[in-house]
């Protein structure tokens, strides 16, 4: 069996013959010409070297498969995952308890079966906050490790290919939980959600928590007009309020390292607004801010390196600790790309927080809006009878436009550039060092913004 991870995390374990039965499918569905080749049968027993070779080609293989927007955003592909998620933990499908938390601390019990995806948890967390149909599409489901002081870590955004069940219960710690957030970037957005009343008590216990971290920052001043809007329970003018804060709308990362502006910095990083903002120390001591806009970052990769360790697979959680990288290359100036690095255990939540500006602004661009992209969703999917899974939509991005030129001209080594048009695309596989996401939103730049 092969040992599949995600996100840096093992998330299940398959055999060659299963991976081919997902390939010969994803054929039937797809037509040969779309479905990259499969590595081929042996008939005799393989050598070790050949061992090595075949896990190789699978995982190029599922690489390839994730990368693509039809392929990967397809229900065949993630079903197989999901499926072989539970498989390997060896949880059986039956009906459990979850508890979500809400940013106040508040814990919200839903009952949902353990084969439930992502999809489903959020719907049904939703419906028992009475949150309307429209607005759940502005919302996500996050898993996050709780830290001493009671504040949270993020470890990524729930995906499509996960069951959030067996995602929470298979790290055996009490420490990760699931969080409910809102999930998009534009605070203009925030009009939307506050016209309902679940949405607007949503959004005020998350800018309260927010600020209580010193996630935005407040003078005394304006602490004091926050408190007498907090007393007078005026949530609306609360948030318009913290919407005119620095920082406001902004997810801020645990302390970690940088190459920028030289190696070895120590930097505090938020991601709001369409940007990277970087709070580094430099080596004197001396603290300097700045931040790195989405629009004009060519593209980026994570990269995951694993030590060696001689146990079996999966045997010490947490002994072998996976080094994860965040690489993005930035327009500095006319004519000049320069590779900033982030190394943090978060590179793929800052990767998923990236794609999901990138998506955003493809969106707004087009004309479109979230209650849009969420509503089409639900009217693709069936709903679910009792334990029969639904039958999801095709991905709700396509790429902006299909018959743009891949972004070409990258330099010869970097000819295997991935262009990624989908919301989910980003979470994709541990990938290695030649997983580039394009980005779309990185054109129309004019001299006159630099």
């Amino acid at each position: 069996a092969y040992n599949i991870h995600v996100n840096g995390v093992l998330h299940c374990r398959v055999r060659y013959s299963q991976l081919l039965g997902l390939h010969e499918q994803l054929r039937k569905e797809y037509g040969a010409n779309v479905v990259p080749a499969f590595p081929p049968k042996k008939i005799f027993t393989l050598t070790p070297a050949e061992v090595e070779q075949r896990r190789e080609q699978l995982e190029k293989y599922m690489q390839a498969v994730r990368q693509d927007p039809t392929l990967g955003g397809s229900e065949t592909f993630n079903s197989f995952l999901r499926k072989a998620q539970q498989e390997t933990q060896q949880i059986p499908t039956e009906e459990v308890v979850l508890e979500v938390l809400l940013s106040n601390g508040q814990k919200v019990k839903v009952t949902i079966l353990t084969s439930d995806q992502t999809e489903d948890v959020l719907e049904a967390v939703a419906s028992k906050l009475d949150l309307p149909d429209d607005l759940v599409g502005y919302f996500s489901l996050f898993l996050v490790r709780e830290t001493k002081d009671g504040a949270f870590s993020f470890v990524r955004k729930l995906q499509d290919f996960e069951l959030p069940y067996v995602s929470v219960t298979s790290l055996h710690n009490p420490e990760f939980r699931i969080i409910l957030r809102k999930s998009y970037w534009d605070s203009s957005y925030d009009d939307d959600v506050m016209e309902h009343r679940v949405g607007l008590n949503l959004l005020y216990a998350q800018t309260v928590s927010d600020i209580e971290h010193g996630w935005i920052l407040v003078n005394k001043e304006q602490h004091r007009q926050l408190k007498s809007l907090q007393e007078k329970v005026s949530k609306k003018e609360f948030i318009r309020l913290a919407q005119t804060l620095k920082y406001y709308g902004y997810l801020k990362f645990d302390p970690c390292v940088t190459d920028f502006p030289e190696k070895g910095c120590h930097v505090v990083v938020s991601a709001g607004n369409n940007e990277l903002n970087f709070q580094v120390q430099l080596p004197n001591e001396q603290i300097k801010e700045g931040s790195f806009k989405v629009t004009r970052m060519r593209c980026w990769r994570v990269t995951s390196s694993v030590p060696m360790s001689n146990g079996p697979a999966g045997s010490s959680p947490g002994k072998s600790e996976v080094k994860l990288e965040l690489a993005f290359e930035y327009l500095m100036s006319k004519d000049r790309l320069q590779w900033v690095t982030i190394t943090s255990p978060q590179a793929i939540m800052l990767s998923i927080c990236l794609q999901s500006m990138v998506d955003e602004l493809m969106v707004k661009k087009s004309g479109g809006s979230i209650r849009k992209m969420f509503r089409r969703r639900l009217n693709g999917a069936l709903r679910r009878s009792d334990s029969q899974q639904a039958v999801k939509s095709p991905p709700l991005l396509d790429s902006p436009d299909a018959s743009r030129e891949p972004m070409a001209k990258l330099s010869s080594k970097l000819t295997s550039v991935s262009l990624r048009g989908i919301s989910h695309s980003s979470s994709a596989n541990d990938v290695g060092a030649n997983d580039f996401h394009g980005n779309y939103a990185f054109e129309g730049i004019g001299d006159e913004d630099l």
